[in-house]
């Protein structure tokens, strides 16, 4: 059985991403649980653990390009399918953190609300997710330093809303979100 989450929804820059993860049940991690109740260091050392203990791990981006073109829940849907089928192992089964179940999926599925906090599997895929999303805006802020990604990963905080009225939008906003609209 493989869980999967998604990230990066409701950024104004930057991709969607999701990830797919099959635990070894013999070996969990300890602390797995939502990634937005985890401290990013933390996160970083059990994004190490489940790398090195699942038996296998996918990720998936959808860029903001894209979003912008076939929408945000589709993009999220996409990036979902991209994670499995991006899986070493193929799963029987996926559960799915919140209650979108994307289509033709290569397995059966079930959604689960809040499903990061109540699967340790959709919990690991939650902190893949957020992880290597996170990672790529770092890289991102040393190609344009000027938006601070490194620090606010893309969301709307004072500081990236300030940066955006002096600088305009990057090729990584999404440019059919408010305050581009």
């Amino acid at each position: 059985m493989a869980g999967i989450d998604e990230v990066g929804r409701g950024c104004l820059a930057g991709p969607v991403a999701a990830a797919a993860v099959i635990l070894n049940p013999s070996d969990i991690p300890d602390g797995l649980n939502d990634s937005k109740c985890l401290a990013a260091a933390v996160r970083e050392t059990l994004y190490e653990e489940i790398l090195a203990r699942a038996h296998a791990v996918a990720f998936a981006f959808v860029s903001a390009a894209d979003i912008d073109r076939i929408n945000i829940r589709q993009a999220s849907l996409a990036a979902m399918r991209r994670a499995l089928a991006g899986l070493a192992v193929a799963p029987c089964h996926v559960l799915i953190d919140g209650n979108d179940l994307p289509d033709n999926l290569a397995c059966s599925g079930e959604t689960i609300i809040r499903g990061d906090s109540a699967s340790a599997s959709i919990a690991a895929a939650s902190i893949v997710a957020k992880v290597a999303r996170d990672r790529l805006m770092t890289r991102l802020c040393r190609i344009h330093p000027a938006y601070g990604f490194s620090r606010h990963v893309g969301y709307a905080t004072r500081e990236h809303l300030a940066a955006i009225a002096q600088h305009g939008p990057s090729p990584y906003h999404r440019l059919s979100f408010s305050p581009f609209r």
